[in-house]
């Protein structure tokens, strides 16, 4: 049958939760647990949903608190494996838990074992130094925006901000899926493990230490053709930061012609503006 986005209004919460786990996934990618009575209720449907998590500060005020956006990984329920950087997989009664994904800055190489002062952004900052049992509030998602539906190929494209909706997305392929994945990182080191089907073409481009953001990626989409669309009804998913737009619009829209609506095209962030909201 052909597919749909279809987009599912959620109830706008906020939620308690304790930062339980870490681990470090690449040098600059760490993976943290959430859990929490709350989190039991907290529903998202869809790949490309975000939470906003807000970090505590002085005020007891936490709408007042710095906040960023993170797409949220479901844990299932009973289960403790902090994904594939841990090699302890563990079952446990747990309150609701929540995986989140965090790319860190630093001023110097990001690492387990960096220097604190070195880092920069709250989010990063948080998710790479604050104590296990460290409170945060998660507000949302507001909405999802589901795949009802089975594509007939899959075109996901992101950075590193963009894996765990890759993650997610690839979580919905059948065994006989095809398609491609194209991932913009710093180099081979920063590669992840994607667990794609076969038939799904999963490609790393890198910009190196000093590369402009999406550069690289926004090259590789310029570098696909319009022959080279698969047939059928094609589900497109580029995401990056913002100038990646243009260039995931050329392709999907204007060289392979897809219904807009069979595709998300945005930015996660901006460069230079810390505030920036990707749309929903």
């Amino acid at each position: 049958m052909p597919f749909e986005l279809v987009r599912t209004p959620l109830d706008l919460l906020r939620r308690a939760a304790t930062l339980t786990e870490r681990v470090w996934v690449t040098p600059n990618y760490v993976r943290v647990r959430l859990v929490g009575e709350d989190l039991r209720e907290l529903t998202t449907l869809g790949s490309d949903d975000h939470v906003r998590v807000f970090f505590p500060t002085e005020s007891t005020d936490s709408a007042s608190w710095p906040s960023r956006e993170y797409t949220p990984i479901p844990v299932p329920t009973g289960s403790r494996e902090l994904g594939t950087a841990t090699d302890t997989p563990e079952t446990t009664d747990t309150p609701g838990a929540l995986d989140l994904e965090f790319v860190v800055h630093s001023h110097s190489a990001p690492s387990a074992e960096c220097d604190p002062a070195s880092l920069t952004g709250v989010g990063s900052t948080w998710a790479s130094t604050a104590p296990l049992g460290a409170s945060v509030v998660v507000g949302g998602p507001r909405g999802s925006l589901v795949v009802d539906g089975r594509p007939d190929a899959w075109l996901l494209a992101g950075d590193e901000t963009a894996i765990p909706a890759i993650r997610r997305f690839i979580g919905l392929m059948p065994a006989d899926a095809v398609g491609q994945v194209i991932v913009e990182v710093v180099d081979s080191d920063h590669e992840h493990d994607l667990d794609a089907p076969e038939g799904v073409d999963v490609r790393w481009v890198h910009r190196g230490n000093h590369g402009r953001e999406s550069a690289a990626l926004a090259a590789a989409l310029d570098g696909i053709a319009a022959h080279e669309r698969p047939e059928g009804d094609v589900f497109g998913f580029v995401a990056a930061e913002q100038s990646i737009v243009r260039a995931g619009r050329a392709l999907l829209l204007e060289r392979w012609g897809l219904e807009a609506d069979h595709t998300i095209i945005k930015g996660y962030w901006k460069r230079g503006d810390d505030a920036f909201h990707a749309p929903h």
